[in-house]
């Protein structure tokens, strides 16, 4: 059997930098109309007190990523979400979005809020699997209501 394990990693993390180019070719290829990706994500904002990056590793294989971010003193904001596609349907995703919300409990917030895609069924499958639910459109996706959904979730 498969072990997954999720660490705590940063941006600049060759992993993490492999992984993120595959994720960004991804949504890139699924949306490639102007203004329906928003990649934006910093070394500060997942800096320890302020969020938290991590990598998921399948038997010791970075097959995964994701990001959660400060938004407010209640909320906190999933981002970078994204697993290898041979690997889709073992878990990983679920380990990633729990960790992260783990990481946005020890930041304090109350809240976690997210966006994905309208073509990824897997995706907001997902999230709505582990207890998000549809939110009005905040942020940077307001500017783009045909391809973004937003989701939320109270931390209990």
């Amino acid at each position: 059997m498969s072990i997954v394990t999720i660490r705590r990693s940063t941006l600049a993390d060759p992993e993490a930098i492999r992984l993120i180019t595959a994720l960004n070719a991804e949504l890139k290829s699924v949306f490639p109309e102007p203004g329906a990706t928003h990649f934006s994500l910093s070394a500060a904002q997942v800096s320890i007190g302020d969020g938290a990056f991590v990598l998921a590793y399948l038997d010791g294989v970075a097959v995964g990523c994701g990001a959660v971010r400060r938004v407010d003193p209640q909320t906190a904001e999933l981002k970078r979400m994204y697993v290898d596609p041979r690997v889709r349907g073992q878990g990983i995703g679920r380990a990633l979005v729990a960790a992260l919300e783990s990481e946005a409990r020890s930041l304090g917030v109350t809240n976690v809020v997210l966006e994905t895609g309208t073509r990824l069924p897997a995706a907001i499958g997902l999230y709505e699997a582990m207890g998000y639910r549809r939110i009005p459109l905040f942020g940077e996706y307001v500017s783009s209501p045909e391809t973004s959904l937003c989701f939320g979730k109270p931390l209990s």
